[in-house]
């Protein structure tokens, strides 16, 4: 067994001890490995061993390593900051967003979306610390605001909300954050149906995301090593 493929295995036996520990249900959380930086070699390791999910940040790469890729069932998950100018081959090309941040980007990408595509699936990214270094609505009123933009676009489906907290070695501040973020995501879950994907914890927080609700962790330097 390859070095990546034991990482691999080791970051879902992570996550199912976590689910055990925090007393959540088996399997309540999705791993979306995140693939951004590395080969489609790689790619390949882990999708050999029934993973279907894998994020990106940086649009070229990811383009490069989609239009190289034989296996058609990846779900391709745009993970990284929009730029205007870069919505149209994110809404050619991938399965979900989960990054969106303005009205702007909500509105260009239902309009880029071909038609012979299953619509988008979008988490809307909050900025819990209010980091200047990072994108994203930063109160539940922006939140619900642009909830309610996603929501009415034809080529959208609103899914969830998307975090990355500040970094923190400390569990107990990890869980305040993330208790935070998902307190935002029940507020838009009770106004709308079709939210139900938390994406937040990765390979440093992935415990404490899991014990504070998250239903899918981003996971790329544990399962691929150092970028």
């Amino acid at each position: 067994m390859s070095i990546i493929a034991k990482q691999y295995l080791s970051v879902l036996e992570r996550i199912r001890h976590a689910e055990q520990t925090a007393g959540r249900t088996a399997d309540a959380v999705k791993l979306l490995a995140v693939s951004k930086t590395k080969p489609l070699a790689m790619v390949d390791e882990v999708y050999q061993l029934d993973q279907r999910d894998f994020g990106e940040n940086y649009l070229q790469d990811a383009l490069d390593k989609i239009t190289n890729c034989q296996h058609q069932d990846i779900n391709w998950h745009f993970i990284g900051q929009i730029q205007s100018n870069k919505t149209r081959p994110i809404a050619e090309n991938f399965s979900w967003v989960h990054s969106i941040d303005r009205a702007k980007i909500a509105h260009r990408l239902s309009e880029q979306r071909p038609t012979s595509l299953p619509p988008l699936q979008c988490c809307i990214q909050i900025n819990i610390n209010d980091e200047a270094s990072k994108g994203g609505a930063d109160s539940l009123e922006d939140v619900l605001s642009l909830a309610e933009v996603v929501n009415s676009q034809d080529n959208l489906v609103l899914r969830g909300i998307m975090a990355i907290p500040e970094h923190s070695n400390d569990i107990e501040v990890q869980r305040s954050n993330f208790a935070r973020v998902k307190s935002i995501f029940d507020v838009v879950q009770q106004h709308y149906s079709s939210c139900d994907t938390l994406s937040m914890g990765m390979s440093g927080d992935l415990e404490a995301a899991i014990a504070e609700g998250t239903t899918m962790v981003r996971i790329g330097t544990d399962i691929f090593g150092a970028r």
